[in-house]
């Protein structure tokens, strides 16, 4: 009786890194404090503080990379910035009021002119214990696959009528490729974690 051969794979999906023991280092984690400008009055923190929450971790990791957040200007003096596409999360447990909290990255995904990314928030642990991932793997709160596309837009001037001052209009926003300097970046980042 033969017995199947296992493919390696080079990525792990977010499902199977939540359920497992944390035993893979993320790309970038970081901790927030809950205020209560974050919760209801139950002291539990809105649903959508969470994708916040995700979105100042992207943007933090961002800055640690040297890179200015998200609007980054073209050789042609164009505007290019980010926009969320797509958001799924997966809500697991409750985060409250004066809880500090881990955010994290867990991995990238590099597509011609998106970026797909894998975060969680997990309950702080001390830093006594912070190697020891198993007894991290309880802690996971939320989970999300987000989608950040690249676009670029122009501000063009609508035409003044006679009871209004000049206003613009924003020209329909059309997707462009990652800029490489973004690109290489990030590839770099990934890589050096990989290696860790």
């Amino acid at each position: 009786m033969t017995t199947p051969k296992s493919n390696p794979t080079n990525t792990i999906s977010i499902s199977n890194k939540a359920q497992s023991d944390q035993t893979t280092t993320p790309l970038f984690a970081t901790d927030y404090n809950v205020y209560i400008n974050h919760t209801d009055a139950g002291g539990i923190v809105y649903h959508a503080n969470h994708l916040v929450f995700f979105e100042n971790c992207r943007r933090d990791w961002f800055t640690k990379l040297g890179l200015n957040g998200y609007f980054l200007q073209s050789d042609s003096g164009d505007i290019q910035h980010f926009v969320v596409s797509q958001a799924d999360l997966q809500y697991k447990r409750a985060i409250l009021l004066d809880e500090i909290i881990n955010v994290r990255i867990d991995k990238v995904e590099l597509k011609p002119a998106s970026m797909v990314f894998y975060q969680s928030i997990h309950r702080h642990t001390p830093k006594g214990n912070s190697t020891d991932h198993t007894k991290n793997s309880n802690h996971l709160l939320s989970s999300a696959k987000i989608v950040i596309a690249c676009v670029q837009n122009q501000v063009t001037p609508e035409s003044m009528s006679n009871d209004e001052t000049q206003a613009t209009r924003t020209a329909p926003m059309r997707p462009i490729r990652v800029p490489q300097s973004l690109r290489d970046a990030i590839q770099q980042a990934i890589t050096q974690n990989a290696d860790e």
